[in-house]
């Protein structure tokens, strides 16, 4: 996966045993949003977030392959968020459509990927796994300072 933050990495067409469990863990719950908090808590607990290691690790963004990058403990913002787009539409939850990719700068100079998932025709929600170890919830999203 070339660090591209601005167009969606088409999804795997076959899923692997452990995500196939995870996805059928998504579709028993009742209702979507029910199932992105639930997406959302399995991939911001997984994996470790780190400013540094995004520029120390750089390389490791070049990784294309959802089953290589789920044995990493560190993956950068758009790795993290092809997981959990990955999971949502792969459920029967979502929608490719349904997820928007946004871009904002951490500290005004590093660009940082979240997404925009739509919820309802009128409801929206910026969700940002890799800003979960710096304090940010289901809702909100790294930019600037915060």
């Amino acid at each position: 996966m070339f660090p591209n933050f601005f167009k969606k990495e088409p999804l795997p067409k076959e899923l692997n045993d452990t995500f196939t469990t995870i996805v059928e863990h998504l579709n028993s719950y009742n209702n979507k949003e029910d199932a992105l908090k639930e997406a959302y808590q399995i991939i911001a607990t997984k994996f470790e977030s780190s400013r540094l290691k995004t520029f120390t690790m750089f390389r490791r963004g070049f990784i294309k392959d959802p089953e290589k990058m789920w044995q990493k403990n560190f993956l950068h913002c758009f790795q993290v968020n092809y997981l959990l787009r990955m999971f949502l539409v792969k459920s029967k939850w979502f929608k490719d459509e349904d997820i928007k990719l946004k871009i904002s700068c951490i500290y005004y100079i590093t660009p940082h990927q979240y997404l925009r998932i739509k919820l309802s025709d009128n409801q929206y929600m910026n969700v940002d796994p890799w800003g979960y170890d710096f304090g940010i919830k289901l809702g909100d999203y790294l930019y600037g300072f915060h």
